[in-house]
Formats: structure tokens, C-alpha cells, sequence
């Protein structure tokens, strides 16, 4: 029999009164932003010296000075534009020059052909 009792039965704990004491539940929605701050504003941010809030799910400018960097996009755009038509020419070349290194295989390994047969005719002819 143990001295000082059993080790592994702890006590039970008694339940709690209330699940929360917090009386948030209990106030509406303006009182509750009234008391304690909960309305935050749209989010902002400062990019490169560039505010921008989101409003309606994109990111907008907060100065409405975006005319510079349109004009960047459009020329990026406009670039990206010329990069993608120069890699599909590019791409077509390559398939082209492709088919003809298969074309010029084909043939080559044809006349192999044809060679090794004259080769071997021209030996029972002797």
C-alpha cells in the first residue's frame, strides 16, 4: 500500500458554468465595431512607392497615378506579343528542319540499301 496515495487517479474536474464569458454574442454588429474596433477598412499596401488598396478583389492604385505604368504594360505587352509570334516561327522552323533531316535519312539509308544490294549482285555475277 502506497504512503502518500494513489499517483495515477487524479480528480475529476467539475464542468464549466459557461462556454465563454465573453459577452461579444451578446452585442449587435455596430456596437461591437463601436466598442471594439473590429472594422478594420480595405487593405492596403506600399509597393515600390506605389499604394494600393483591394477593393472588389484586385489591387488598386490609391493615387490613380498609373498612366506611367500603363504605358509600360502596353509596351510590355506589346513585346511579349513579339516574343511569342518570333518563338512560334521558330518552332515551326525547327519541325520543319526536322522533317527534312528525317526526309534525308530516309534516303540515305534507302540508297544504303540499294548500294549493299548492287554490292552483293555484282559479286555473284563474278
Amino acid at each position: 500500500m502506497p504512503l502518500f496515495g494513489n499517483s495515477f487517479s487524479p480528480k475529476k474536474t467539475p464542468p464549466r458554468k459557461w462556454a465563454s464569458l465573453s459577452n461579444l454574442h451578446l452585442m449587435d454588429r455596430s456596437t461591437r465595431e463601436m466598442e471594439l474596433g473590429l472594422e478594420y477598412g480595405t487593405p492596403t499596401m506600399n509597393l515600390a512607392g506605389q499604394s494600393l488598396k483591394f477593393e472588389n478583389g484586385q489591387w488598386v492604385s490609391e493615387s490613380g497615378s498609373f498612366l506611367g505604368d500603363r504605358r509600360e504594360l502596353q509596351r510590355l505587352r506589346k513585346r511579349n506579343q513579339q516574343l511569342e509570334e518570333e518563338n512560334n516561327l521558330l518552332r515551326l522552323k525547327v519541325d520543319i528542319l526536322l522533317d527534312m533531316l528525317s526526309e534525308t535519312t530516309a534516303e540515305s539509308h534507302l540508297m544504303e540499301k540499294e548500294l549493299e544490294e548492287l554490292k552483293q549482285h555484282s559479286r555473284k555475277k563474278k
